[in-house]
């Protein structure tokens, strides 16, 4: 059947169209717009402010040890970089008293493991933030390391003028298995979104692996405000309750990037998301609406697609639209793969784009409901 005056395939179609309206403003609109960069180049001559780079560690022995001293050889004339040791039981301690000798500009800050009191990631970030004596800061984890020695040039260049907060890429390091490549492409899908709404003058999120903005602003805003009890969110949080398009500049040179280690185990990489999507259920209406619209309309594109090549209903119609978004995405994904320096990932891009919205459904509503008592510590 090639076309049908049954309602009932008429009305399939007319939602099919509708998903795929909305699938088109999304990737061409917000995806694109990040897929290509950031239009123009910043003046190279801008001024070189000394920053302060603000790292906060829990049991981070191993992972400083390994990723710090590219944060403290960066190329540049003049930063301190503050790492607060969070009760840490391991030997972070002892890692960071040896390069306290070989790095004049490392300083230390110590919370005691208190048995009474408990504290959520913020307090470290509030500690690290007053110890630092620069009003531009520079936020990562211990287990990250720069792409380049560049990295805080860039942060510089991005700050040059009227910017308040200063959104970034953090990239996780390639490994071996389908989990390392998930989470890989869930990152830069990510990325796509909250760089192409900043790029819209819709800013939602940053993320905390590399995220800047200046002190005097972090405290004219009331700090972590009304989110200071979350567990999570001291980057996306912050970034949502403050950022405006006028306010943020975006770094997306492959210089700017950082690189984490990605979880290992689907037990620990659950525990993340789950921690993650905690904060973003304390998002802005208008964000929660703009981020559910896209994922939603993904599914009821599978499932309307699926169902009317079943009836062999207006098949050439949807084959026709489903060969346009396919090389839709596939360009704009190819691309992005390369502005985010994340070869080969656009090719498995197909099965997670069916996946990802369905696992990350069940993770919001597992984390916002039964585990929201579970999640207790930011580490």
């Amino acid at each position: 059947m090639i076309l049908s005056t049954d309602p009932l395939h008429i009305t399939l179609l007319a939602l099919l169209l509708s998903a795929a309206f909305i699938q088109g403003w999304y990737w061409l609109r917000y995806y694109r717009a990040a897929a290509r960069g950031p239009n123009g180049r910043k003046d190279a001559r801008h001024e070189l402010p000394p920053l302060s780079v603000v790292i906060c560690a829990r049991n981070e022995a191993d992972n400083l040890k390994m990723f710090l001293p590219s944060v403290l050889e960066q190329e540049y004339p003049l930063f301190e970089v503050v790492v607060v040791n969070d009760c840490s039981e391991d030997g972070t301690a002892d890692v960071l008293g040896e390069m306290l000798k070989q790095y004049p500009h490392l300083k230390v800050s110590m919370i005691q493991k208190d048995p009474g009191f408990t504290h959520t990631k913020k307090l470290a970030m509030l500690i690290g933030i007053k110890a630092a004596k620069n009003d531009l800061l520079v936020f990562t984890d211990a287990d990250c390391r720069p792409a380049s020695p560049f990295w805080l040039g860039e942060v510089a260049a991005a700050a040059a003028g009227d910017a308040d907060i200063i959104i970034g890429y953090g990239a996780y390091m390639p490994g071996t298995g389908i989990l390392n490549r998930y989470i890989r492409y869930e990152t830069m899908f990510t990325a796509m979104q909250y760089f192409g709404m900043a790029m819209a003058g819709v800013p939602y999120m940053g993320v905390g692996r590399n995220l800047a903005y200046r002190r005097s602003f972090f405290f004219d805003k009331g700090g972590f405000g009304p989110h200071n009890h979350i567990m999570s969110g001291d980057d996306d949080l912050f970034v949502n309750r403050n950022a405006t398009p006028d306010n943020i500049s975006l770094m997306l040179s492959h210089n700017s990037f950082t690189l984490s280690v990605a979880e290992k185990s689907i037990a620990s990489w659950v525990k993340q998301k789950r921690r993650h999507f905690l904060a973003a259920a304390y998002y802005k209406q208008k964000d929660k609406a703009r981020l559910f619209l896209e994922p939603f309309s993904r599914v009821l594109w599978y499932g309307l697609l699926v169902s009317l090549a079943v009836m062999t209903a207006f098949w050439p119609v949807v084959v026709a639209l489903a060969i346009a978004r396919l090389v839709m995405r596939s360009v704009i994904l190819k691309r992005a793969s390369a502005t985010f320096n994340e070869p080969g990932l656009w090719f498995n891009s197909l099965f997670f784009d069916i996946l990802a919205p369905l696992i990350n459904g069940v993770l919001y509503l597992t984390a916002t409901g039964r585990s929201r008592r579970r999640i207790k510590t930011w580490k």
